[in-house]
Parts: C-alpha cells; sequence; structure tokens
C-alpha cells in the first residue's frame, strides 16, 4: 500500500464536465514525487509546443507530494502548473496554506485540469467525490464574498477554498490564485489561466486518513522542532518579526528597491521597518498546516482614509516594498491598503507594484502624460493614484488595461525608447532583492525557468563566513568553504548549482523554505527522516538532488520546445551599473564579463551544451531518455 500519498490523480475535462480518476504506480510517485515534478511531467507529456496559454489544451495542474499533510512542521506547499500567460514559459508557483493537506485528505495527490467550461463553474471535492457547481454567481465578486458565499451553499464553514478574483476573470497577466485569502500562489500569472478555464475556485474536504510508514517517527521529530523553534535565533526572527524585518537592512545599506530601481536609497525607509509596522498595523500572527513558527503577518487599519480588513493578511517584505519605496510611497498604511486590494480582486503583488512603477517612472520621463494615464498624476510617492490604479488593473479598465499586460508587453505599446526601464526577465517582474549586493540572485533571476525569482535558492548571506548557517548545516553537500555575497566567479556557480537543486526538492516535496535549514530550525537529517518514515522508501540525500535536477532539466526542455535559448537567461542592465546615490554610491555594479563566464560555467556544470540545451548523457543519467527527442 502507498504510504504518505493517495494514488490517486484526479483528471477533469471542464470541455465536458466530466472526470476520471488516475492511478499511477509507486515507481511514477518515486520518479517525480510531487509539486513542480508531476506537473512538468503532464506538460512534457500531454502539452504541444506552442499551446496558447488561455486554450483548452493549455493544463493546469495542481499538485501535493507523497509528504505533504503528513503533520511534520513547515510540509504544507503545493504547486500550480501551466503555460504562463506572462512568460511563455513553463508557469509555476507554490502556495502554503492548508489548501494543500485538505487536498490529500479528500481522496487526491495532484488534480490535472483540461479545457474550457461552458459557464462558470467551481469544483466541489470531498472524500473521493467530485461536482461541478454553478459559479455564475460568484463570478465579478471579491474573493472574501466568495468565501462566505461558498461555505454558506455547502453549510460547511471548515471547508478549504482555492479560487481567483476578478483579476483572473479577466486575465490579467499576473493574476494570482489565493486559498484561504492569505495563502498565493502568485506569480506567472496562473489565475488568468484559471480564469480563462472559468474555473471560480476549488473547493476540498476530507476525512481519508494519510497513512504514514512510521507516524510516531514523524510525530517525535515533529515535537523536537516544535520544541526548538523560540531557542533557534532564525525561527524565532521570523516568528517575532516576519519577513518585514528585512525593510531595515536594506535600507539602511542604501540597497533598498526604490523608484523603478532607479536608486537604493529612500529617505521614507523609516517609515516601511518592521518596528514601524508591528507598532501601527500588525493585528496578529498568522500560520499554515502543522507549523509552529508562524510567520504569516495579519493586519488592521481604521482610518479615516479606508480601512484594511484583516481577512486578507498582510504585506510581507516584496509587497512593502513594491508598494512602497518602489513607487516611491513611505505611507505603511497606503502600502496595507494596497496589499489589501491585491488579495481582493486576485493580483500577485511583486508584478503589480512593478509595473506601476515602470508606469511613474514613464510618466516621470515625460513618456506618458495625463491623457494616458485617466487624468491621474502618475508620479513617484502618489500614493492615492496607486490605490486607483489597482483596481483599474483588475477590471482592466482604462490605462489599468495597458498595465494588465505587464511591463514588457505595455512597454512595447509606449514605445518611446520606454524599454530602458524595464526590470524583468523573460517577461516577469523582478523581485525586490538587488544582485548588487546578493550576486548569487543574478544567477537565480537569469536562470529561473518561469522569470525572475528570489526563492530558486537560498540566498548568498547564508554562505558567505566561516560559521555562517549554511556551511554548519550543509556540509554533507560539499559545502565546506564561504563564498562572499559579491562573488560571482566560478566558486557562486558551483555553490549556485547545489542549492538551485536543493530549493527545487523542497518546491517539489511542498516543503517551507522558511521551515529547514539554511533559513530556520529544522535539520537536513531531519527533513530526510521525517520523508523515510513518511514514505516507507529508504531514500538518501543523493536520490532527492537527482530529483531536483530532474526537474529542472524537465523545466529546460519545455523552454526550449517553446522557444526560448540562451539569450532569455540573463538580468537587466541597471544590475550592471553601480548606485546612483546612498552610503553604496558609485560601486555595487556586475561586471558583465563576469556573469557571461557564470552563465558558461552554468551550462557547462548542468551537462548542457553552449546553448543550454540539456545533452544526451544528463538525460538518460536522469530518468528522461523519453525526452531526448525534445
Amino acid at each position: 500500500m502507498p504510504f504518505g500519498y493517495n494514488g490517486k490523480i484526479l483528471r477533469v475535462d471542464l470541455d465536458q464536465e466530466s472526470y476520471s480518476i488516475e492511478q499511477p504506480d509507486e515507481i511514477f510517485y518515486r520518479t517525480y514525487w510531487g509539486g513542480r515534478g508531476l506537473g512538468l511531467y503532464y506538460m512534457l507529456k500531454e502539452m504541444k509546443p506552442g499551446v496558447e496559454p488561455f486554450s483548452g489544451d493549455n493544463l493546469l495542474i495542481f499538485s501535493t507530494s507523497v509528504i505533504v499533510g503528513n503533520g511534520a512542521p513547515s510540509i504544507p506547499r503545493y504547486t500550480v502548473c501551466a503555460k504562463s500567460p506572462l512568460t511563455g514559459a513553463q508557469g509555476e508557483s507554490e502556495a502554503g496554506g492548508y489548501w494543500g493537506p485538505e487536498l490529500k485528505k479528500a481522496g487526491f495527490d495532484a488534480i490535472v485540469i483540461r479545457g474550457i467550461a461552458k459557464k462558470p463553474c467551481y469544483l466541489w471535492i470531498k472524500d473521493g467525490d467530485v461536482q461541478f457547481k454553478d459559479a455564475a454567481h460568484l463570478w465579478g465578486k471579491e474573493t472574501h464574498q466568495v468565501d462566505r458565499l461558498i461555505k454558506e451553499e455547502l453549510s460547511d464553514e471548515k471547508v478549504r477554498i482555492c479560487q481567483i478574483g476578478i483579476a483572473g476573470e479577466n486575465k490579467v497577466l499576473y493574476a494570482n490564485i489565493v486559498n484561504e485569502l492569505t495563502h498565493f500562489n502568485g506569480r506567472n500569472g496562473l489565475g488568468a489561466v484559471m480564469g480563462s478555464k472559468k474555473l471560480r475556485a476549488i473547493v476540498v474536504k476530507g476525512n481519508i486518513p494519510i497513512t504514514l510508514y512510521d507516524s510516531d517517527k514523524v510525530k517525535g521529530i515533529a515535537k523536537d522542532i516544535s520544541q526548538r523553534v523560540m531557542e533557534n535565533p532564525l525561527s524565532r526572527a521570523l516568528r517575532e518579526y516576519g519577513t518585514p524585518a528585512t525593510v531595515r537592512g536594506f535600507y539602511e545599506a542604501g540597497s533598498l528597491p526604490s523608484f523603478n530601481w532607479t536608486t537604493g536609497y529612500f529617505k521614507g525607509g523609516e517609515n516601511l521597518t518592521v518596528e514601524e509596522y508591528n507598532k501601527t498595523i500588525l493585528k496578529k500572527k498568522g500560520s499554515c498546516y502543522a507549523c509552529p513558527i508562524r510567520c504569516k503577518r495579519i493586519v488592521e487599519v481604521n482610518g479615516e482614509e479606508f480601512t484594511v480588513n484583516p481577512v486578507y493578511g498582510g504585506p510581507e517584505y516584496e509587497t512593502l516594498v513594491a508598494f512602497g519605496s518602489l513607487c516611491g510611497v513611505d505611507d505603511l498604511q497606503y502600502v496595507a491598503k494596497a496589499n489589501e486590494l491585491c488579495n481582493k480582486w486576485g493580483l500577485d503583488t511583486i508584478s503589480t507594484g512593478a509595473v506601476i512603477a515602470f508606469a511613474m517612472e514613464c510618466y516621470e520621463q515625460g513618456l506618458l502624460n495625463k491623457k494616458d494615464t485617466d487624468g491621474l498624476e502618475l508620479y513617484f510617492g502618489n500614493k492615492k493614484a496607486l490605490l486607483v490604479l489597482i483596481e483599474k488593473i483588475a477590471r482592466r479598465e482604462g490605462f489599468g488595461e495597458l498595465l494588465a499586460q505587464g511591463s514588457r508587453l505595455a512597454s512595447k505599446r509606449v514605445g518611446k525608447g520606454s524599454d530602458r526601464f524595464l526590470k524583468e526577465v523573460k517577461g516577469q517582474e523582478v523581485p525586490m532583492h538587488d544582485p548588487r549586493v546578493k550576486a548569487g540572485l543574478a544567477l537565480q533571476y537569469a536562470f529561473s525557468d518561469y522569470g525572475a525569482d528570489h526563492m530558486k535558492a537560498p540566498h548568498d548571506a547564508f554562505f558567505s563566513e566561516k560559521e555562517s548557517i549554511g556551511l554548519k548545516e550543509m556540509s554533507g553537500l560539499g559545502i565546506l568553504k564561504p563564498v562572499a555575497v559579491t562573488d560571482l566567479s566560478y566558486r557562486k556557480v558551483a555553490l549556485y548549482k547545489i542549492l538551485d537543486i536543493y530549493w527545487s526538492i523542497f518546491d517539489i516535496l511542498g516543503v517551507c523554505d522558511f521551515g529547514y535549514v539554511p533559513r530556520s530550525l529544522g535539520t537536513m537529517d531531519e527533513l530526510l527522516a521525517i520523508i523515510r518514515a513518511t514514505t516507507g522508501w529508504n531514500t538518501t540525500w543523493y536520490e532527492l538532488m537527482k530529483l531536483g535536477e530532474r526537474t529542472i532539466n524537465m523545466a529546460r526542455i519545455f523552454n526550449i520546445r517553446e522557444g526560448f535559448t540562451r539569450d532569455d537567461d540573463t538580468v537587466p542592465e541597471i544590475f550592471f551599473t553601480d548606485f546612483k546615490e546612498g552610503p553604496l554610491k558609485g560601486s555595487g555594479a556586475l561586471k558583465r564579463e563576469d556573469f557571461e563566464e557564470a552563465k558558461k560555467l552554468r551550462y557547462e556544470l548542468m551537462g548542457w551544451d553552449k546553448e543550454g540545451k540539456p545533452g544526451r548523457g544528463k538525460l538518460i543519467e536522469l530518468d528522461l531518455e523519453w525526452l531526448i527527442e525534445d
């Protein structure tokens, strides 16, 4: 019998309003394990190259893993995969919360969806039973309203709801998917794919037990980790301050992305720090399934101009900067409101803030005027215009129609040399971390399969000193020598290869990056023991590293089929220039020759040719011989 997983994958055909259940064998599960591994398998097997993202042939895949829902700390995550409408590449996004474990309790490890429904619908999955429900009355409503209506309709307050907002309905290219109103599959526009299928929500509820090989072992490790949460400085900081704690360090160093990346120096940065956050808007802390860290922030504002509803959670670091310093806004309440609006309408906060910042620079440089912007004075710092634009984008109204396409396509419409203001990779806006102070991020942005992403691998600081947590805890992977944070030599590229594979495993298994080393307290030995005790498989880190490498190659091949080349593995021009203001003025620029050498070495280390194409031997080594022709 399977341990840790159901052995059942739900296949949904929206065209026919029908479903079937697939039951792959153990070898399939041990080859792909779940998450992006499972998603990429179906995308490569069943999607022809050149599929239009909003066509019925674009698969939308929700995938847990063989260990999600086992009750161990920080393993709640599921992956959504599809061809991204924002990038045209392999699309992927992970989310925490409670929905993933509940899907498994409802009887399924994954859902593979094809087709387009004839009318708006939602899926209702309970204990192996699947129903197609009418969603016409839900279309056009806020996510909180939909949450309430579905729970009332099903007469059950404990169902878990994964849904899109009106941004997804309107196919905004960076629309997201949300579960429980506060946990997001945020990037790549997968909410737009879901909206194109007229699928408003997937509701799950289950009482089917997840059988573990050694449940006592899992419980014992979980108890040990939970008892250490406040003893470990990394997990304690996440619990007490969450990701907003990151603002101060970048603000004081002069590397806080500001004014559409034209500078890292922002005078109003103090107003965005975690100290101000906790003092003024923090209401309480939230968590995910079986996680003792509780890093989520929940905020509330009851001001004269507006309120912010705590049901929508609170802004994380990326959001604080994207709507704060990147747009020249230093009012924390407005940033919290911007976050609420995105969560209400279903928008990725990173891309939304970045697209607005791009438009602000275009406006200030005279490439856009009030006639273009529906009368908005779109200068940096205009916090009221920020809020107006978010809803315009979600509804694709007026100027919002242009920005709903993402900055790359918007720039093509604006013209006039506006492409020099772009900060994107493969069409996805870069996150709020600067590679000029953490050089490994240049590799993460450039080589991420799904566009610029800061969570592709652990960051440089965890491996920069002899006493760094990464060197202490991850020497078993061959990480023995420190590498400076700004180093972009062969040492950093070799380190990045290991770290990219390592966090790819986390994405496959549904493990939160904030739960285990190097970002938090759970050890590699504990995680391996959890996997073994859950599945009964006598796996090793060697097998798991091959698993991570397998999915990197699968994603690479998908993108090659879609026309991507080595030229797409790059970073924005701004990172090859020095900082202009603040403590880092006149320094920081990445050297172009170092980056090009890093790209060349990356391909060699991966067993790819000079164009970045996986070699025959590498594919055979990774059990991917079926992809050789691709």
